[in-house]
């Protein structure tokens, strides 16, 4: 680790490259990293120069946003929760050890006593915010931490954090900004109910601080630079609005140091997430192993916010920490910061213990000296208080409501005090909306091809399509077609990885080839049965705010195509499809915000309470982790909860494709193919059987469904519980990510053909039934299929609505005697069967044959 807090480039950039980087930064031309390094580097004349062209961009900026000549601040109390920590970084005074706790008469966390004693306290001067920080997963390394949870009843450092935070809303009325550190993509859905905003530093993207010994990082897991990114994207993805920034003169380059910027700005571009970038200098600390490192210096920190200004341009948020700017306001409110960040009259910064807080009105006088008004802001940024959902969850929107101005900024009025913080008190949202859409879509069809808001919901459109470019054209390999196919005919679980890429880029006669000997796995091992259900599609509500961008089912609760089922709708459709002869009813639906984690249970009970005999097959990985992380049960314990209220199987939709590198282009806020994997997995060790599913034909290659087909076979391996594997071909006529024309415009028949076979070969033999949807390709597509290693229709439906909202044309449902006729163009025939592939009772053949599973209309509009 070099010995300077000073970055360790060789040499000064040349007059030359200066002038020319500050002519770029005057004119407003965009920065690159080579020059944004050079301008981190300006001293004297040339720093004020870049200065106040940055000041420029962020006067641009407040005016644009409403508030023009206003510098914020939140007025908060520091709440430490924990300084026990699991990462060893040499800077750091404010983590701890047991013993040291112990002798100081400290608990391993602080008791939710001493927590709503500060909170408390805080209020009554007026504060609005609880910012809770603490060390990241203590109990992964101390075991006092691992106890103290097991005796206080947590299951991990998150699980408490989101019940005190629930204590703070509801006993105190402070707003919950929560700095756990590294956090998973499921951690985010188990906090965004209880605060509006959260936090990590990036603090920088050197690697080599964190991987070589003696680096400041060097010891510390969550450091890793890869890691803190995901967690920005991760935040971004769940529509958490987050802070970060950097952590300057630990070492790192002036390079590394852009570099850090310039992947802040592309996180906050793809998300349109980060609310503010607070740009903090190192500050060494007695007793740490860093204590003998230079202070970064105030030139160093002022043209760091100046480039940063630069760098995120006049939308972007910036802040420097009060404490830590030895008095020079002026210069740092001259760079181009908008916001001080918190400040609190109550608490210490536990992290900078020997930095008092500036009194709020020595602030206020600062600012107003360089002609800013100091306004009070809350622990979310205006932006995101207008923006509302989904960015706030609406269990807070009171909460914020309560202390907010509309313009977004803090009411300085604001009586501080609790709120309820609870689900919907009637368990399940009322029907609303357009609730005839499984029946009108097929006449009347949707409103509008897109969402009102489709130019902001979904991410930067510009960033995505750079990051997508490279599966736009599948590549294409030249393979030993005959030896694969010899392979494939021979011993299928023998094809290697090559082989099988061979397989999936097969086209004429190989192709044929290819179908032919999956054709003849499927015979050998299912039978020339092609097997069917009659099964009615229950889509019970699509309010939805994850932010796919491959579907065109989801609606906000405003536009005039959203609807929501209640209870009693969804129980008379699950009756009215077991009169004419249904085994099973399909449940899925959008993440509704209103929805508490329960209403699942419920939607199953009156599906079972109305039709005892019915099969609930519901519920997407999604819809569980929603689930579960809105009541706060493990994803286990709900599963177990579903079952018990009549769940019999789940859906393995949501899936797409099990990379995340395809995933996260095609989703903004879905989980993770890791988080997928243990939801399925989970389902299965507690008896609920699933299908697994596929949708190719997007921004994906063949090496990508390879991938996926290895993640499948698996998981079947370890736990049989799949019941089938369905293709489901990408609709792209309304759907987002094509309308953005990123992706390609659905599968070819090439494409279907050999997705079809190789699913065929590549799980054989440990899933045996491959499902066809004549929902996405129709009765000639899915027959041409059963003769490419398919053995299965699905079902009748008797509804469906996700496929036709996104621009399907092959209708909402298919009769009895439609899918027999589809087996028979195949020259095979058809059989019905249940949802676990077993023999259907006589009397339930008898009412689909008296029926022909054709619901002889679609319920009307209730009024429930």
């Amino acid at each position: 680790m070099t010995n300077s807090a000073q970055p360790a480039d060789a040499g000064r950039p040349t007059a030359n490259a200066m002038r020319r980087a500050l002519r770029r930064a005057r004119d407003g031309v965009a920065l690159d990293v080579t020059e944004a390094a050079v301008l981190l580097q300006a001293r004297g004349e040339d720093l004020e120069d870049l200065a106040a062209s940055a000041a420029r961009v962020r006067d641009a900026g407040l005016e644009a946003a409403g508030r023009a000549g206003v510098i914020t601040y939140s007025k908060s109390v520091f709440i430490p929760l924990t300084r026990l920590c699991r990462d060893k970084c040499h800077y750091c005074t404010f983590v701890t050890v047991p013993g040291k706790l112990r002798r100081a008469g400290h608990g391993m966390f602080m008791s939710p006593d001493e927590v709503l004693d500060i909170a408390r306290k805080g209020a009554a001067l007026g504060c609005k915010e609880a910012l809770i920080t603490l060390g990241d997963k203590p109990e992964d390394r101390w075991p006092e931490a691992r106890e103290w949870l097991d005796a206080h009843g947590y299951d991990d450092t998150i699980a408490y954090v989101r019940a005190i935070s629930i204590r703070i809303l509801e006993e105190t009325g402070l707003l919950p900004h929560l700095n756990p550190g590294v956090m998973s993509w499921t951690d985010f859905q188990r906090l965004k109910p209880v605060a509006p905003s959260m936090g990590m530093m990036l603090e920088t993207t050197a690697e080599r601080l964190w991987s070589e010994p003696g680096g400041p990082h060097h010891g510390s897991p969550d450091k890793e630079p890869a890691v803190r990114l995901r967690v920005l994207e991760d935040a971004g993805r769940s529509s958490v609005p987050f802070t970060s920034g950097l952590l300057i003169g630990i070492g790192e380059t002036y390079e590394e140091r852009a570099e850090s910027l310039f992947a802040l700005r592309r996180v906050a571009r793809s998300y349109h997430g980060v609310q503010e970038l607070i740009i903090q200098n190192f500050r060494a600390k007695p007793d740490t192993a860093m204590r003998g490192m230079p202070d970064a210096e105030i030139d160093d920190l002022v043209a760091t916010v100046a480039v940063a200004r630069h760098v995120m341009g006049p939308s972007g948020c910036i802040q420097a920490p009060p404490n830590l700017v030895d008095g020079e306001y002026g210069r740092l409110i001259r760079a181009g910061i908008d916001d001080w960040g918190g400040v609190s009259p109550l608490t210490i910064d536990h992290v900078n213990p020997e930095k008092p807080w500036p009194q709020i009105e020595a602030l206020a006088e600062q600012s107003a000296a360089e002609g800013f008004e100091l306004r009070e802001r809350l622990c979310v940024y205006p932006e995101f208080v207008r923006r509302g959902e989904p960015w706030l969850d609406p269990r807070l929107r009171p909460h914020v409501d309560a202390l907010a101005l509309e313009s977004g900024l803090a009411n300085p009025d604001a009586e501080v005090r609790g709120l309820p913080w609870q689900e919907p008190d009637e368990g399940y949202v009322a029907s609303s909306g357009r609730t005839d859409l499984h029946r009108t879509i097929d006449t009347e069809g949707r409103t509008a091809d897109r969402r009102d808001d489709f130019d902001e919901v979904y991410g930067d459109w510009e960033a995505l399509r750079e990051q997508a470019a490279p599966g736009m054209v599948p590549s294409r390999l030249d393979g030993d077609v005959r030896s694969a196919l010899a392979t494939a005919a021979d011993d299928p679980t023998r094809l290697t990885d090559d082989e099988a890429l061979t397989l999936l880029h097969a086209d004429g006669a190989a192709l044929d080839a290819l179908c032919s000997v999956a054709d003849d796995v499927r015979k050998s091992v299912v039978g020339d049965d092609v097997t069917y259900i009659v099964t009615r599609n229950i889509n019970f509500t699509n309010v939805c705010y994850t932010g796919c961008r491959f579907c065109a089912f989801a609606q906000r609760r405003t536009d005039a195509d959203a609807y929501t089922l209640s209870l009693s709708q969804v129980a008379d459709r699950a009756a009215q499809a077991w009169d004419v002869g249904a085994v099973e009813v399909c449940m899925q639906g959008g993440i509704h915000p209103d929805l508490p984690g329960t209403a699942y249970f419920d939607i199953a009970g009156a599906v079972k309470e109305r039709v005892p005999g019915m099969h609930v097959h519901a519920f997407s990985p999604m819809e569980v982790v929603n689930g579960a992380t809105r009541t706060g049960l493990s994803i286990r314990e709900w599963l177990q909860r579903a079952k018990e209220s009549g769940l019999d199987s789940i859906p393995g939709t949501a899936a797409e494709i099990l990379d995340d590198e395809v995933r996260w282009i095609l989703t903004k806020g879905k989980l993770p193919a890791a988080t997928w994997i243990e939801v399925v997995k989970t389902a299965h060790e507690v008896g609920l059987r699933s299908s697994s599913t596929m949708m190719y034909g997007h921004v994906d290659q063949p090496r990508h469904w390879l991938g996926h087909f290895r993640t499948l076979a698996a998981i079947q391996q370890e736990t049989g519980g799949f019941t089938e594997f369905v293709t489901l071909p990408f609709i792209h006529t309304n759907a987002p990510v094509y309308l953005a024309g990123i992706a390609r415009p659905g599968p070819t028949t090439r494409d279907n053909r050999a997705v079809t076979a190789m699913a065929r070969l590549l799980l054989h033999p440990h899933i045996p039934n491959i499902q066809t949807s004549w929902v996405k390709l129709g009765t000639e597509g899915a027959a041409e299929m059963l003769r490419s290693g398919a053995n299965d229709l699905g079902g009748t439906l008797m509804e469906e609505t996700i496929s036709r909202m996104a621009g399907s044309g092959y209708g909402s449902y298919r009769s009895v005697k439609d899918l027999v006729a589809i087996a028979e163009a195949a020259g095979r025939p058809a059989k019905p069967r249940t949802t676990l592939y077993g023999e259907v009772p006589d009397e339930r053949v008898q009412a689909a044959a008296a029926s022909d599973g054709h619901l002889p209309e679609l319920l009307p509009v209730l009024d429930a």
